[in-house]
């Protein structure tokens, strides 16, 4: 018989281990989320929320946002240029004999069409282009982002610097702010703005490429009478048709307008290699194009130069061959006047490292009559400082 003490011990053991499982169990019930917290999804929807608006955010950078900021100062050109041509066979039909049959026929002209970009400096209508991409043409047509297209006229062209001055007829137009060339950093982000292919005309907007500024005061060989000097390099994209569009900062400035590319081995396009013209520069032409509609630079200097080859430079004991040799200096000319004697060694103009004869005769196409330019030259293995007033023809 089981003692009413030790039947009363087991009822409450029991008891109290079938009140702890069930505890036990309740505890390792799995409940609905919404059961244990009410606002866990909430705070997830926002967390959700806070990510995509960071993703947003970094997307939104400085660069997209100076591309919404510029793109609409931006232009595509499309030009009809008229080209004269010489028949090869001309010369019979200079004959007087074959002219009556045949008629003049020496010569004929040939509508040439022709693409490139710009960007508007003023809320009036001015425009900035390179003279290979608008200087000879008869017919222009200028395209803004907003799908409208002006008839534009050539204010002043400059061939030797390839710097074009437009106007069209419009107001409250949106423009550019020019910057400070001289400030370039090597190595900062630029952005090249612009019309390649053409590709302007299929939606209204600006082909858009990033880069860095390569390098800064690159004197390039010249091209058909084009001198390119001071040069701006970058490895932002330029192709065909990017020509005379802008090369900004990441401030939204245009520090250069774009103007060429380096090709290797035949290969057509873009190589990393792309230069364009100062600001600064493209300013001082513009302010002369309004003023005058062309660029004087009607000065003489008095003196003949040649490059250096290293027989010149062996003979001279020079270090290298750049820079280049005055062969004749003309009597009372600013060259004899400043003390330049033949044999002198030619190593830089005004700040500008002369390296052949090519570049110092596009060194004097940034000077104008009147002005006064300092030479270094080398005489006798000595440095000497010279002073040169350009005077007129």
């Amino acid at each position: 018989m089981i003692s009413k003490k030790t039947y009363l011990f087991t009822v409450v053991v029991f008891l109290v281990l079938l009140t702890s499982s069930f505890l036990y169990l309740n505890s390792k019930q799995q409940f609905p989320v919404n059961a244990i917290s009410p606002n866990y999804n909430s705070s997830l929807s926002s967390l959700k929320n806070n990510i995509q608006d960071e993703i947003n955010n970094s997307r939104r950078n400085i660069i997209t946002q100076t591309v919404e900021k510029v793109s609409p100062a931006v232009v595509g050109i499309n030009v009809i240029e008229i080209r004269q041509y010489r028949d090869p066979f001309s010369y019979f039909f200079d004959d007087p004999f074959f002219r009556q049959f045949f008629g003049d026929r020496g010569n004929y002209r040939q509508r040439v069409q022709g693409l490139g970009s710009g960007y508007i400096i003023s809320p009036d209508g001015y425009i900035v282009t390179n003279d290979h991409v608008a200087g000879n043409a008869s017919e222009i047509t200028v395209t803004l982002t907003d799908g409208s297209h002006y008839k534009a006229e050539i204010v002043g062209s400059d061939p030797t610097s390839d710097i074009c001055l437009l106007k069209i007829d419009g107001n409250n137009l949106p423009y550019l702010e020019l910057g400070n060339s001289d400030d370039v950093i090597i190595g900062e982000w630029v952005i090249a703005l612009g019309n390649p292919f053409g590709l302007f005309e299929l939606n209204d907007k600006p082909t858009v490429t990033v880069g860095v500024i390569s390098a800064t005061g690159m004197n390039l060989e010249p091209i058909n009478n084009r001198y390119y000097i001071n040069m701006l390099q970058t490895d932002a994209a330029i192709n065909g048709g990017n020509s005379g569009g802008p090369l900004v900062n990441s401030l939204g400035e245009v520090i250069g307008m774009n103007t060429l590319i380096f090709t290797a081995g035949g290969v057509q396009g873009n190589i990393g290699l792309g230069f364009a013209i100062p600001i600064n520069k493209v300013k001082r032409i513009v302010t002369e194009l309004k003023e005058k509609g062309s660029i004087d630079r009607d000065f003489q200097i008095g003196m003949s130069i040649q490059s250096i080859d290293e027989g010149i430079a062996r003979y001279y004991d020079l270090k290298s061959t750049k820079g280049v040799i005055v062969t004749r200096v003309v009597p009372n000319s600013p060259a004899d006047e400043a003390g330049i004697k033949t044999s002198d060694i030619i190593f830089e103009v005004e700040g500008y490292k002369i390296n052949n004869e090519q570049t110092i005769f596009g060194v004097f196409q940034e000077f104008r009559v009147g002005q006064t330019i300092t030479l270094k030259i080398l005489r006798d293995n000595n440095e000497l400082t010279k002073r040169m007033k350009l005077v007129k023809k």
